[in-house]
């Protein structure tokens, strides 16, 4: 049985450290991987090949990872590149039995996933990290700088985090919080390993806990705050906090209540872009003046000539 686990979530949500804990528990990390750096100095646990597939598309689309839009998920999802992405993941299946793929950008691509996998035998489940929009935000301000504004990754939280439960909801999938996972990885993986049906979370040899245990650092929980010090309308912080509390209490026993947040933030999203148009009109480029025709120069000049 070829089993292969996505990793799902907003970046700087826990992503890397889950995908970490996976490599270090026997699952094939596709390489080469993203080189570490100082926002992740433990790695990012992401393959190469996935990131750029990936980039290269959004850059076709024009979508952003912190993408606020409804409309960049209808754009994502009609990608037809499965053929491509097929032959890469056949390719890395064959290697190993498990195989984890992380990327904060898959969750824009999860139709695509799909397609690409329904051409092959494959067992594919889910995990979505969990880590509050207020401390995500205060990271990714940390991480990636402030050209981007709160108030706009917090409404990409909302748009990414409740299209993506939709998206998989009936599928194989489970939620992880950032901070359970690193208080207790033993039992946050083996209650993945009960629901996704993975033997390698299930049944771990001593010496790969022991390395979880070293990679496993809580020190990492850098971000400890709430909404203070961000610039976020409070409309957009209280649907934040409400969708929180629905994914924490349980997105299955929640469906009905994350659809109407959905569609509540659909309707929010409209208003702004509605109220914003004068700021995006007064920014988009001028058309340039057509260069003058011949039948245009020969009459100025001619125009010319007779003033003298």
């Amino acid at each position: 049985m070829k089993r292969l686990v996505l990793v799902v979530g907003v970046g700087r949500s826990g992503t890397s450290l889950l995908a970490g804990v996976l490599g270090q528990l026997g699952f094939h990390i596709p390489q080469p991987e993203v080189t570490a750096d100082d926002t992740n100095p433990k790695g990012f646990g992401e393959p190469r090949w996935v990131v750029d597939f990936h980039s290269r598309l959004m850059r076709r689309l024009r979508v952003i990872v912190f993408d606020a839009r409804p409309v960049a998920f209808e754009k994502t999802a009609a990608v037809e590149d499965a053929a491509e992405l097929r032959s890469w993941l056949a390719g890395e299946l064959a290697q190993a039995d498990d195989v984890v793929v992380k990327d904060p950008r898959v969750g824009w691509f999860l139709t695509l996933w799909k397609r690409a996998c329904d051409g092959l035998d494959v067992q594919v489940g889910q995990v979505t990290m969990l880590r509050h929009p207020a401390e995500i935000l205060t990271s990714a301000r940390k991480s990636y700088g402030d050209w981007q504004s709160d108030a706009s990754r917090a409404a990409a939280w909302l748009n990414v985090m409740l299209e993506t439960e939709r998206q998989t909801r009936g599928a194989r999938r489970i939620y992880i919080r950032y901070e359970d996972l690193l208080a207790d990885w033993r039992a946050q993986m083996d209650r993945a390993g009960r629901v996704l049906e993975l033997p390698l979370l299930t049944d771990i040899a001593p010496e790969r806990a022991a390395a979880v245990d070293a990679f496993v650092d809580p020190g990492l929980h850098r971000a400890r705050t709430g909404w203070e010090g961000l610039d976020v309308p409070e409309r957009v912080s209280t649907l934040c906090d409400r969708v929180w509390e629905l994914f924490v209490a349980g997105p299955e026993e929640r469906a009905a209540e994350l659809d109407a947040a959905l569609e509540e933030y659909r309707v929010l999203y409209r208003e702004a872009e509605a109220i914003s148009q004068p700021s995006v009109t007064a920014v988009r480029p001028r058309k340039k003046a057509a260069p003058p025709t011949l039948r245009a120069k020969i009459a100025r000049r001619l125009r010319r000539l007779a003033g003298r």
